[in-house]
């Protein structure tokens, strides 16, 4: 059975064309633009975060999203019913693999067979490939042509929590897609079981793709799956994705260094390899005002950064920025001082993905608050400055 690979709200065209410039947020104007009823603010000294009565829908793929089920709709078999809802999922992580696994190996028997036939044929009739591909941090306009052609040359698709479903409509229609994300306390599959899914696939003659947000060897765990899959004798290509850092930092006019300010930047993230509360120990060396610190994955653990860094030095008043979803139609963002970001983010309520740029380098976004006097309004889709009454 085909796969629809897109979801209803794809663009039956397949290149990057059909992707609108016009939905990119524009910069403040000289002229203030009046805040818009239908977007409370609350008003602080540094910023102010605004968002629209309803909360927009994800980006992203979540666990228990509708889009997920359609999309992966043939691995569950003809007899099982779909989630119709957003709230409706399978009852257990263990359950639902045990739905999937018939289909799996099905396809898994037919791939193997038509290896075989096309070896008995003269053909080629050896393993597959398995590439890496970054997506970046949620803009599909931010893909490499080179990530593009492998989506649209995939057989089957793994993919994370962190692709945004418009790349997703690269991925042909008779392709197949398996949801392989993780988020806290739900890992739909270990990553020792993804593993075994890309060796298993592309040594049955499939041209396997997995798909990560961002960039594969980047807080990705690229290197882990490159790693295992080489020493099994599988071909593994890596395609690099603009890494978060450097995509959401563009999208706000934030130079990751910069003469006289910044001369180097440091990539750090919030938890530890075991899961922990308390992956920083390195604040003491990380405290330097002439760098740019990027935490990915670190809401739960900014309070004890922000503490640990100003302990060790990094002045209160350093300009910091929080992005939820950042370069996605439902980006928000506060920016705040050090002292202040962790009282900001909370007040704004951020949820996951959000990426923090620490640094004096935020100061030379053009989004930044000049003066106490001046507040940024951020309305969905739209930025604009107005005075503090």
């Amino acid at each position: 059975m085909a796969l629809a690979a897109a979801s209803s709200s794809c663009s039956p065209a397949r290149n990057l064309s059909h992707f609108s410039s016009s939905s990119s947020p524009s910069l403040p104007s000289s002229k203030p633009s009046p805040v818009s009823p239908f977007f409370p603010c609350r008003q602080s000294q540094r910023v102010v975060s605004c968002s629209a009565a309803a909360s927009p829908s994800s980006p992203f793929t979540e666990k228990d999203s509708a889009e997920r089920y359609r999309r992966d709709g043939w691995v569950y078999g003809s007899g099982v019913p779909l989630p119709v809802s957003a709230h409706q999922n399978f009852s257990d992580r263990e359950n639902e693999i045990a739905l999937q696994l018939p289909e799996l190996k099905r396809l898994l028997e037919a791939l193997r067979a038509a290896r075989r036939a096309e070896a008995g044929g003269g053909g080629r009739g050896g393993p597959g490939s398995v590439s890496l591909v970054g997506t970046g941090p949620g803009d599909p306009e931010l893909l490499t042509l080179k990530a593009v052609r492998a989506i649209e040359q995939a057989d089957l698709v793994l993919y994370d929590r962190l692709v945004s479903n418009d790349v997703l409509c690269f991925v042909r229609a008779d392709a197949k897609m398996l949801y392989v994300g993780k988020t806290a306390g739900y890992h739909s599959r270990t990553q020792e079981e993804i593993h075994e899914l890309l060796l298993s696939f592309a040594e049955a003659g499939a041209n396997v793709v997995r798909l990560k947000g961002g960039d594969p060897l980047v807080f990705g765990r690229g290197g882990e799956e490159m790693d295992f899959l080489q020493k099994q004798g599988i071909q593994v290509k890596v395609i690099p994705g603009i890494t978060s850092a450097s995509g959401i930092a563009a999208e706000l006019g934030i130079p990751l260094t910069h003469r006289g300010v910044a001369n180097s930047v440091r990539f750090l993230t919030g938890h530890s390899r075991n899961g922990g509360m308390d992956p920083l120990y390195v604040a003491e060396n990380a405290a330097d005002p002439d760098s740019t610190l990027v935490v990915y994955m670190g809401l739960s653990t900014l309070q004890a950064l922000a503490s640990k860094l100003m302990n060790h030095g990094l002045p209160p008043d350093t300009p910091a920025v929080a992005v939820e979803r950042g370069t996605t139609p439902q980006q928000r963002m506060v920016f705040a001082e050090l002292k202040d970001i962790v009282y900001e983010v909370k007040l704004a309520d951020l949820a996951s993905p959000t990426l923090i740029i620490i640094g004096r380098v935020v100061a030379l976004s053009p989004l930044w608050p000049q003066s106490s006097e001046e507040t940024v309004v951020l309305k969905t889709g739209e930025l604009c400055s107005s005075q503090v009454e």
